[in-house]
């Protein structure tokens, strides 16, 4: 049976309080509405349709092509949304989910679970409930004595005996497409907001003698939707837990989960560990067997099997196995480390490749640059790569050796083999095998020293007299 969705996201979020639209704030790095979106393409979901409202040109620019859209040019209550997928959905056979896009932590897991239950039992319609020790503000589930729900009753409208049933309504459900459609065609507006109500359609198919299931979910904290900065800052603690604990379970390590950060598209390979302050980002993997931390942050890059990186920042780096960054490094877009590469303290790598073997151990900086193999560049060495209006290439050779303190202008060639010595400033292109050294010639004046520190004291007694 087909399954398709619709996710409600055409509200304003005034309690957000920010320029940004609600569904786009982020949890785990991702906006709600893609982990909604993502949840419901992992339960293969045929056709999802997004009822934007407010910033829906912000949701169609982040969610592209890979969901329909339907406008709700008026916010006239959660029924009435529901009711503008109707052009894109309402002539199809099948089974549809309809969920908010400001709850992210709802898993496939239990949108499963529920699926499952609203077909084994011929069901109209399926809520996903929760049960809170606190259910204050809810819409309470009142089931009957078969189990089946009979309604929903708000909390304002709820009798002595139905405030204290702690079962409540989530905001997702699933519903036989084409009796929700006829159902939502009956809802009214008849109440104090003047709204139509998607949980009326929940009334009007029991009246009809349809089955109205509820699946209860496991955990609870799933159903959080997320109105205030509060409640989002709630969602990402439960997500951040919720993450580490799944790459845990697929062998990784995590000293310090409380103070380790991973958001939801990376990826690790077995028996890494994090250490602390651990914060990865974006679409990173990290392969197999690497160590990570502490203080270190990577964003977007790749990091193969064996690798260690301590208290550094990569973004949009690639780094090969076996290789060591840091302490204190600095990886920038285009950075590439092929494999046993030794990048130390204090150095930055900006659009630059550096070959197998080679090594950058300290206080230097290569941009612009390609390296090749079992390359040593010392302690302060800089590729001289901004003339003030173009970026230029440097061009290392393998075996090539370049002293401390050395400056490549750019653009600049130095060929295999060659030996560029300490405090060099090159200009012009070192062939293989050459030796260049481009320094002034040292002299020392006798007793010099003595003389000038002579002339100094006596100028400022001067000055002080």
């Amino acid at each position: 049976m087909k399954l398709m969705a619709i996710v409600l996201a055409a509200g304003q979020g005034k309690r957000m309080k920010s320029k940004l639209y609600k569904v786009l704030h982020p949890v785990a790095g991702k906006p709600m509405v893609g982990h909604v979106v993502d949840t419901l393409q992992h339960i293969e979901v045929a056709k999802t349709v997004v009822v934007v409202g407010y910033g829906a040109e912000a949701v169609q620019a982040y969610l592209g092509e890979q969901v329909d859209y339907a406008l709700q040019e008026q916010q006239l209550g959660t029924g009435h949304a529901a009711l503008q997928a109707r052009e894109a959905l309402g002539a199809e056979d099948g089974l549809t989910v309809v969920i908010c896009g400001d709850t992210p932590l709802i898993s496939a897991e239990t949108l499963q679970h529920t699926i499952a239950l609203h077909r084994n039992t011929g069901a109209a319609a399926t809520i996903l409930t929760a049960k809170l020790d606190e259910p204050t503000g809810y819409g309470r589930i009142i089931r009957g004595e078969d189990g089946r729900v009979v309604r929903i009753v708000e909390q304002k409208d709820c009798t002595p005996e139905e405030v204290a049933t702690q079962e409540i309504n989530t905001g997702t459900y699933i519903f036989d497409n084409r009796k929700l459609f006829r159902a939502l065609g009956s809802v009214t507006n008849n109440n104090a907001q003047n709204e139509y109500y998607l949980t009326d359609v929940i009334g009007i198919l029991t009246e009809s003698g349809d089955i109205v299931q509820g699946y209860c979910m496991a955990d609870p904290a799933e159903s959080i939707g997320v109105n205030d900065r509060v409640a989002l800052s709630e969602a990402e603690q439960l997500m951040k837990a919720r993450i580490n604990r799944e790459h845990m379970l697929n062998g990784v390590t995590i000293i310090d989960p409380v103070n380790t950060y991973i958001e939801k598209d990376v990826r690790i390979g077995t028996d890494t560990v994090l250490l602390p302050g651990t914060i990865l980002r974006g679409s990173t993997v990290i392969g197999e067997q690497c160590t990570i931390g502490p203080n270190t942050e990577i964003i977007d890059s790749v990091i193969q099997d064996d690798v260690t990186i301590k208290q550094s920042v990569l973004q949009n780096a690639t780094v090969d196995s076996e290789t060591s960054v840091g302490p204190f490094a600095y990886l920038r877009p285009g950075a590439k480390l092929g494999k046993q590469v030794k990048v130390g303290d204090f150095v930055e790598i900006k659009n630059a490749s550096l070959g197998d073997g080679s090594k950058v151990s300290h206080l230097s900086y290569v941009g612009d640059a390609v390296v090749g193999t079992n390359v040593n560049i010392g302690c302060g060495a800089i590729t001289v790569n901004y003339d003030g209006y173009n970026k230029n290439l440097t061009e290392i050779g393998n075996d090539a050796f370049v002293g401390s303190n050395v400056n490549l202008i750019a653009p600049v060639k130095i060929g295999d083999g060659a030996y560029v010595v300490a405090g060099s400033t090159i200009t012009h292109n070192v062939e293989p095998g050459d030796l260049a050294i481009a320094r002034e010639r040292q002299s020392n004046k006798v007793g010099y020293a003595d003389k000038l520190k002579a002339r100094m004291k006596a100028r400022k007694a001067n000055k002080e007299g």
